[in-house]
């Protein structure tokens, strides 16, 4: 043993303070506490001195090998923070990553706006299965088996009596059994039928609404709706309802509005007439009440909207597809 284990200590100390790169640290490391290295080879060769002066020299040598352990650890741990904070490598006076932030899509936008514009008026919100029986999708609201009105929901069916609900009407028929009058619940989902277009999709959204109380009429159906239109769009938009038709109201009207993108003056959008259709209203139909059955006492009135074609006024978009087509260059517009 041609070095007493002091005297490795000590040059492994003065190589260590002559070192300024993590790499020489680490080199330093190796040729001393490594499979070769010094401190190693003297702890292997310590069965080759005198008996008595083993567990002395043993001693010494792991102490010394824990004690190069920690000072080399340190070192490194010192030269690698300094070259994170004021090396070469990295310019710390440079910004800082911006971070992309996801938003709110414009459909979800919307549909909460309409339901802070309903339940501000009086409103809760319930909600229903999207799966739904053919008795709730469609007889329970008027609709029998055979009826030509089925003719206008291009249903996608699951069974004979089981369908994916083509509108969120049944929620008004589930809500009525459960709940006595009064009655004031907007029903917002995803529905179902098959159609697909510039203006239609197999899966879209609605918001529809029903009030049931004595003395409801047809003048509170259009001060709700007028209400929710000025507050979605601006007061300036004019309303009117047309005569029409649907299984579970009478009387129905269609809501037009004045065009929001032309003001009246004929476009595109609006087909040069200065209107646009936006929702589907009228007093609920008595046989509702029957499936139900409530006294013959109590009126009400319902209505439905399709969320796509509002966002599509609101916003001024032309392709109801785009809503689906998860193109960051349209959703980060909103």
């Amino acid at each position: 043993m041609e070095k007493t284990i002091e005297q490795i200590h000590q040059e492994a100390l003065n190589e260590l303070e002559a070192a300024s790169e993590a790499e020489a640290v680490q080199a330093l490391s190796v040729g001393y506490l490594g499979r070769k290295g010094a401190v190693t080879q003297f702890l292997r060769n310590i069965s080759k001195l005198p008996p008595e002066q083993r567990p002395a020299a043993g001693k010494q040598a792991n102490k010394t090998k824990k004690a190069l352990e920690k000072i080399f650890e340190d070192a490194l741990n010192r030269l690698k923070t300094k070259d994170t904070v004021t090396g070469d490598r990295i310019d710390v006076s440079l910004p800082g990553r911006t971070l992309l932030a996801g938003s709110v899509h414009p459909i979800t936008q919307i549909t909460k706006l309409m339901c802070d514009i309903f339940t501000n008026l009086g409103f809760d919100i319930v909600e229903g299965p999207e799966v739904e029986s053919d008795y709730y999708n469609f007889e329970a609201l008027n609709i029998p088996k055979n009826h030509p009105a089925r003719d206008m929901q291009d249903t996608f069916y699951i069974s004979d009596n089981i369908v994916l609900r083509t509108h969120t009407s049944p929620v008004q028929i589930r809500t009525m059994e459960k709940q006595t009058p009064p009655v004031r619940i907007i029903a917002p989902g995803k529905v179902y039928r098959c159609d697909s277009d510039l203006t239609h999709t197999p899966m879209f959204h609605q918001v529809e609404g029903l009030l049931v109380d004595e003395n409801v009429s047809f003048g509170d159906l259009k001060g709700t709706i007028t209400t929710f239109v000025h507050r979605m769009f601006d007061d300036r938009i004019s309303l009117r309802f047309r005569p029409s038709f649907f299984p579970f109201t009478e009387p129905s009207a269609e809501v037009d509005i004045l065009c929001v993108i032309c003001r009246g003056k004929g476009c595109r959008v609006c087909s040069q007439t200065g209107w646009i259709e936006v929702i589907g209203a009228g007093m609920v139909h008595p046989a509702l009440f029957e499936n139900v059955g409530y006294a013959s006492r109590f009126t009400g009135f319902a209505f439905g909207m399709g969320v796509e074609r509002i966002a599509m006024l609101k916003y001024g978009i032309d392709d109801i597809r785009k809503y689906f087509d998860n193109d960051l260059r349209f959703l980060r517009q909103f």
